[in-house]
Parts: structure tokens; C-alpha cells; sequence
């Protein structure tokens, strides 16, 4: 059972589980999304008595936070208690690709079977490395907050509603995630 638990499984399982979620909260009137946690949590801090965009009824949205704890919680069980003995499978064009910009495939070096040592190992750390990071969250942050949604509430929940503002959006997301892998991402690495 645990070799089951902790090996790869097929891309079809999250798929039709995230189907099985979308049904269940259409069928409550609910949409699914991680960014509104962000939202919930500066309630909870009390940031309704300041601003009205924060004057909402939290309580409402403790499914959601109970999806973002879970989702937490399950990536350190995966990690830690139920680790993969195997690195991260990944195409070898991205190998290659990963090797054209300076950063090691995932499981390349000690310790590092999931992401690239070189942008996320602390003995890598660095001032570029915590402004890029800081840029980056305001970025997303900041996006998440002006698109009405993150990429999975606009690309699980929007598209699910057919709504077009989400349609855009999502065409939007891959547009900037391109443009990220492709171009300023390899101008940071040249940078560091």
C-alpha cells in the first residue's frame, strides 16, 4: 500500500478528482479558488474594520481554507512521509532547456529530486534571489487580485461556469508563464 501511495499515478487520478470537486461545489453554489484565502485571512486579522473590501463573512469561506490547509498538509506528507525514491519525471527537451539557462534538472544534485538546487536551495540563497522572490509574489499577488482570480479559480471554476472574463484570464496566465520561462526567467539566471 505505501509503494502505491508514494509512487507516480496517472495524470487521469487528479483529473478526475478536481471533476468530482467542480460537481460537488456547482451542485453547493460554491466557486473554488486559492487566492480568495488571501482575502478570508486579512478578514480573520480584522482588516474588514479598516477597509470594506475585507468586511466580509469569513466563516463562509472555511471550506476553502480547509483546501488550502489540506493542500498544504499534503504536500508534507508528501514530501516527508511519503517520499518518492525517484526524481521528478520531466521531458528531456526541458532537461536540455533547463541545462541552456544554468539550472540542473531535478534530482541532478543531492537533496534536490523535485525542484532545481539552483533556484531553491538555501546554500543558493541571495540577495537577487529574495528580490526576485519578493518581485514575484507582489507580481502574482497583485495579479491574482486585478484578474478577479488566480489560475485555479479562473481555469477550474470560471471555465466550468463558462465564463468568458476566465476564458481570458486563463489565456492570459499561459501568455505570462510563457513569457516568463522563455525570456526573463533566463535573463535572471544570467543575472545571479
Amino acid at each position: 500500500m505505501l509503494e502505491t501511495i508514494s509512487g507516480p499515478w496517472h495524470w487521469s487520478v487528479s483529473g478526475i478528482a478536481i471533476a468530482a470537486v467542480m460537481f460537488m461545489l456547482l451542485y453547493a453554489g460554491k466557486e473554488f479558488g486559492v487566492s480568495s484565502n488571501l482575502r478570508t485571512a486579512c478578514t480573520i486579522a480584522g482588516a474588514g474594520r479598516k477597509y470594506p473590501f475585507f468586511d466580509i463573512d469569513w466563516r463562509a469561506q472555511q471550506w476553502n481554507l480547509l483546501f488550502v490547509g489540506g493542500s498544504v498538509f499534503g504536500g508534507f506528507l508528501a514530501y516527508y512521509v511519503f517520499p518518492s525514491p525517484e526524481p521528478v519525471q520531466i521531458s528531456s527537451e526541458t532537461i536540455d532547456y533547463l541545462r541552456s539557462v544554468g539550472v540542473s534538472a531535478p534530482g541532478e544534485q543531492v537533496g534536490s529530486s523535485y525542484v532545481p538546487a539552483e533556484l531553491f536551495a538555501l546554500s543558493e540563497f541571495s540577495l537577487a534571489t529574495l528580490l526576485t522572490v519578493v518581485v514575484g509574489g507582489f507580481l502574482i499577488g497583485f495579479g491574482a487580485r486585478w484578474a478577479g482570480g488566480c489560475t485555479s479559480g479562473h481555469a477550474i471554476s470560471g471555465l466550468s461556469n463558462l465564463q468568458l472574463p476566465s476564458l481570458i484570464a486563463v489565456i492570459g496566465f499561459f501568455i505570462g508563464g510563457l513569457a516568463m520561462s522563455w525570456l526573463i526567467l533566463p535573463l535572471i539566471l544570467q543575472l545571479q
